[in-house]
């Protein structure tokens, strides 16, 4: 290996690539990540999935302590202020101990960081900065970057993405969100939380659009009860500043009359995609596909010596994905056999309730032509749930018709990116429904839906 600066350089230190890093050198090869942020962690950490956790914990806290509903539980509270530079503080606190945790661990497995964009100038050489680094293999995890409609640019201020959503100065009076996906709905149940109107427009005929129907269907019922303003099936043609704010105007997605919406806070969440501009990937001989790197079950490219996992290659961009995929091409790229099952990937909406799912939906199976049955619980009737007086939501389970195998699973109640958790594990064992509701479960606990979801699918449930 004399010949190579390094075994494997992984380009991106975000959850694919750092876990990607970490599971090489402890296969005892000589490892360096490239990462052009000044901290580890990539989006996931720095500006996406652990600060908007951090905010929705404590703008739910807030929203409780203001509007009386500990009440019921004998908690009655004086007058409840806003701290938002606290909540802010919070956010960023907890972003810095996990991104220091990665650097902990880089320096614990004797990873190399190395700071800089990297450029291919061969396919077994990158360029960072003045420094020529050669390795055997390198891993593209550069993630991915927001998606932005045309004539629709942010300026950081009024009309922002995630990222600057995530550090409001102040609450705005009117947010609005353009995109009814997971990132909007959440940020906008930070800010609504905490005092804003919100708007959501959404050009697809329902929010989270992807998702089982008839799950998106009640979660659009309950952020609209929540106070959600939800325009679906609406085309946004265009977005402009006027004066300290902004305004945005729409459409019939069928076509129709325009209006125009005043907002002091514009959202763009349309999406996300591939990042790997700046890359000079051509040098490598590979041909991108829309942006994206196609990839072998191995995640090894047509390419020998570049694999490519997470936001890059095809499938859902989720963060927990991306770390699977890294741990399965650091296996391969060590003569070991990884592994990822793509059927289950579990995926979840961190609103109040949150919404989880993992497998397929009822229309995914009807378009295949797969004979299914369904079994559905309401939190209503669990025990823990009443117990709570939080019983919004119920859990789906979805499985075939002939062998019982379970197929897919859907869940709308606080507890449900949680309890997702036992369904995929479930799915990943190629469990039956009557496995599920043979399993006995810990009582009084959420998870008990699940269970009579399960023998639901029968008929059969107890408590319904």
């Amino acid at each position: 290996m004399a010949e190579f600066d390094f075994d494997v350089v992984v380009i991106g230190a975000g959850p694919g690539g750092y876990v990607a890093a970490i599971r090489a050198a402890q296969h005892g090869l000589k490892v360096a990540c490239v990462e052009k942020r000044d901290r580890l962690g990539g989006t996931c950490l720095n500006v996406g999935c652990i600060p908007s956790k951090a905010l929705l914990h404590g703008s739910e806290y807030y929203e409780e302590a203001r509007d009386g509903s500990l009440a019921k539980f004998g908690v009655k509270l004086g007058s409840v202020e806003l701290d938002l530079p606290a909540l802010l503080g919070e956010k960023d606190k907890a972003v810095k101990e996990l991104t220091d945790g990665i650097a902990f661990l880089f320096k614990k497995n004797k990873v190399e960081w190395i700071r800089g964009e990297a450029k291919f100038t061969s396919a077994k050489a990158i360029e960072v900065g003045d420094r020529a680094i050669t390795a055997k293999d390198f891993i593209i995890a550069t993630g991915s970057e927001v998606a932005l409609l045309p004539g629709m640019t942010p300026d950081g201020e009024v009309i922002v993405t995630s990222t600057e959503a995530l550090s409001l100065d102040k609450v705005p009076g009117h947010l609005v969100v353009i995109g009814g996906g997971y990132i909007g709905l959440e940020m906008g149940s930070v800010w609504r939380r905490l005092g804003a109107k919100v708007t959501v427009v959404e050009y697809a005929e329902r929010i989270v659009p992807a998702m089982d129907i008839e799950v998106a269907n009640a979660f659009a019922k309950v952020l609209t009860k929540q106070g959600f303003a939800i325009h679906t099936s609406t085309k946004v043609t265009g977005v402009k500043r006027d004066g300290a704010g902004a305004v945005v105007s729409v459409e019939p997605a069928a076509g129709g009359d325009a209006t125009d919406i005043a907002a002091d806070i514009v959202l763009l969440s349309v999406g996300r995609r591939p990042n790997t501009d700046g890359l000079n990937i051509e040098a490598t001989g590979l041909v991108l596909d829309r942006g994206r790197i196609m990839v072998g079950h191995d995640f090894s490219t047509p390419v020998a010596g570049i694999w490519a996992i997470g936001d890059v290659v095809p499938g859902p961009m989720l963060a927990h994905k991306a770390e699977d995929e890294g741990l399965a091409c650091a296996d391969n790229i060590a003569g070991l056999t990884g592994y990822v099952n793509h059927d289950v990937i579990p995926a979840v909406v961190y609103t109040h309730p949150e919404v989880a799912t993992v497998g397929k939906t009822e229309e995914e199976l009807k378009a295949a032509g797969i004979d299914y049955k369904a079994g559905k619980f309401p939190f209503a009737a669990n025990s823990r749930a009443k117990a709570n007086r939080d019983t919004e939501g119920f859990v789906k389970v979805l499985a075939d018709a002939k062998t019982d195998r379970v197929l897919g699973v859907h869940i709308i109640g606080s507890m449900a990116g949680t309890m997702i958790a036992e369904a995929a594990i479930a799915m990943e064992f190629g469990a039956s429904s009557e496995d599920i509701a043979m399993t006995c479960h810990a009582h009084p606990t959420h998870p008990e839906a699940l269970k009579e979801a399960a023998m639901a699918v029968t008929g059969k449930p107890i408590h319904m």
